[in-house]
């Protein structure tokens, strides 16, 4: 069973207090991650997540800091059936989660938050520094689209609270990466010759990304996701593609003449044409899907029952959490 949302809420009571209570929490929650049982890490993974995502921003914070972050990479409990496949998955969650951590290293910005200031930026930002951040927004999008599951999977209820904050995730990661590739396909006819390339590579991967994203939100249709919440990703015109070599071609002949004028234009009319990616759900379905808010009391907030609510979620009761 995944975690509550009442122990959610008291961690992000308890995290809202003081950094240094975040610090200790964080200690916790990785001394947990050293349990050889699927189901304790499973469920400190996704307490992780949810913490990243609705908690306060000194939690994601002090996860990037530290030196080091999950290494999971060869985790495998044997001890049950079922945990060959679920290892498997944790080994690629917690792969997602430290590239969350590293990206907001780099980015000092957590990118799949609502109110992103880098969004904004990506609009504007120039060549050179936007061809740096694509990388890295594509890292950990590859990163959330390795945890794949069929429907069958997500009957569980851990791997459907992993799934479910890993597609609130993917819609907000892609907007920003939508957002740089219109930048960058702009900026297209401006670049130098190596520009160019570095920049036709990444929208041929973006639309590879593309195509992965959208297998991973059918997943989602199929696990009761409302088709409605599901944002419809229109297919890039092959003629844009073609356009795109061909001006890189045109640079590789003239030794980074640009063509003549009349080709440009066609090309620029092209891009311009090409559609944007709508790719945020509406109201409703956040509506829908409210993160475990911290309780107020007059002003102060009070993390009541702190001590049960952790133990409910790694599944033991452990005395870490007292001051």
């Amino acid at each position: 069973m995944e975690p509550k949302p009442k122990h959610l809420s008291d961690l992000i009571q308890y995290i809202n207090e003081t950094n240094r209570s975040v610090e200790h929490l964080v200690d916790v929650l990785f001394k947990k991650i050293g349990s050889g049982n699927w189901v304790v890490v499973f469920k400190v993974l996704v307490t992780v997540h949810h913490l990243m995502v609705h908690g306060n921003e000194h939690f994601i914070q002090h996860l990037a800091s530290r030196n080091s972050l999950f290494t999971l990479h060869n985790f495998l409990d044997n001890s049950v059936v079922e945990g060959y496949t679920m290892s498997i998955f944790i080994r690629r969650y917690s792969r997602y989660l430290n590239e969350k951590s590293l990206a907001y290293r780099t980015m000092e910005s957590d990118i799949t938050k609502s109110k992103s200031r880098l969004a904004g930026m990506m609009r504007t930002m120039k060549t050179t520094d936007l061809l740096k951040t694509i990388i890295v927004i594509q890292t950990q999008f590859d990163a959330l689209l390795n945890c794949n599951a069929n429907p069958e999977e997500l009957t569980n209820g851990i791997v459907h609270a992993a799934f479910m904050l890993l597609f609130k995730d993917s819609l907000r990661l892609f907007a920003v990466y939508n957002v740089g590739i219109l930048n960058l396909l702009g900026k297209y006819f401006d670049m130098n010759k190596n520009q160019c390339k570095d920049s036709l590579d990444i929208y041929m991967k973006f639309l590879g990304r593309t195509t992965k994203l959208m297998q991973f939100l059918k997943v989602a249709e199929q696990v009761g996701v409302d088709k409605n919440h599901i944002p419809y990703i229109p297919q890039t015109p092959h003629s844009l593609v073609e356009a795109l070599k061909q001006h890189l071609d045109s640079l590789e002949e003239e030794n980074d003449i640009f063509p003549p004028n009349s080709l440009q234009h066609a090309l620029r009319t092209s891009i311009s044409n090409i559609p944007v990616v709508k790719v945020s759900p509406n109201r409703a379905w956040f509506a829908d899907h409210t993160p475990a808010e911290a309780r107020w009391q007059d002003g102060p907030i009070i993390a009541n029952n702190l001590y049960d609510s952790f133990s409910s979620i790694v599944g033991n009761k452990h005395p870490v959490l007292n001051k």
